[in-house]
């Protein structure tokens, strides 16, 4: 019995570990070999080492659901399974409809095929007619299956100067404040209190107690000895002056 056949022979028979993990590592080259060669048609829309890890899960799926009584042979039966999940996590990263993928694979294979034919690239108005479609529909079908490049918000950017830079770095936070927040608010508390120091005295003694105080305006009335409807007339005069003089200082509410 060959060592290979002997670490079988213990994962099933006694569930052995150490046994599952040997022969899981023995057959790493299948994974990697099945990514590389889906990945050469494919591109880089999907990261090399997130093929890898779907790979990798084809292959513990095709390990727990492999039955050598059958006599297929682990490697064939391995190399299908892990093919089948990568193409699953390609399709899922693709936000493409299958109608669309369908249509963009029928263009590229009557492509092809006019190319080995004439020994030239395909123009557009022979692909149309052999598709029996019209050529508005060609740059259609043509715009809508061109992949778009997936880039990850979180991958360092390689233009960045000083690396760490990422595309979401780059996006801008509409919550956030703006640089010069900081010095904008000072400016403004400054208008405002200069404003409000400008101010008849009376105007000021209202504003403070109605706002710092926060008394009512009853409340204020008995405290200068007048009227509550004469400290309402003093407020609605001080504020329209504050909101006059502050609206020309450029101060925005």
């Amino acid at each position: 019995m060959s060592p290979t056949e002997t670490l079988w022979q213990q994962w099933r028979e006694d569930g052995d570990p150490e046994a599952r993990a040997e022969l899981l590592s023995q057959h790493l080259g299948l994974v990697h070999h099945t990514v590389r060669q889906i990945a050469a048609r494919v591109g880089d829309s999907v990261a090399f080492e997130d093929l890898v890890g779907a790979g990798m899960l084809g292959l513990v799926q095709a390990f727990e659901g492999f039955n050598p009584d059958r006599g297929a042979v682990f490697s064939t039966y391995a190399t299908t399974r892990i093919r089948g999940a990568v193409l699953d996590e390609l399709r899922a990263a693709d936000w493409r409809p299958r109608s669309v993928r369908t249509r963009a694979r029928n263009l590229r294979e009557k492509s092809a095929e006019i190319s080995r034919e004439t020994g030239r690239a395909a123009t557009p108005n022979e692909v149309a007619e052999a598709l029996e479609i019209d050529l508005p529909t060609y740059w259609r079908w043509h715009g809508d299956g061109e992949q778009a490049v997936m880039v990850p918000i979180d991958a360092p950017l390689e233009s960045s100067v000083r690396g760490g830079v990422t595309l979401g770095d780059l996006i801008p936070d509409s919550d956030a404040p703006a640089p010069d927040a900081p010095i904008t608010e000072d400016e403004e508390r400054k208008a405002v209190r200069e404003a409000i120091e400008s101010l008849p005295e009376q105007q000021r003694t209202v504003l403070a107690l109605c706002y710092f105080e926060e008394l009512s305006l009853r409340q204020i009335a008995e405290v200068l000895h007048v009227t509550e409807s004469r400290i309402s007339q003093v407020r609605t005069a001080a504020l329209k002056t504050l909101r006059q003089r502050l609206v020309a200082d450029g101060v925005t509410f």
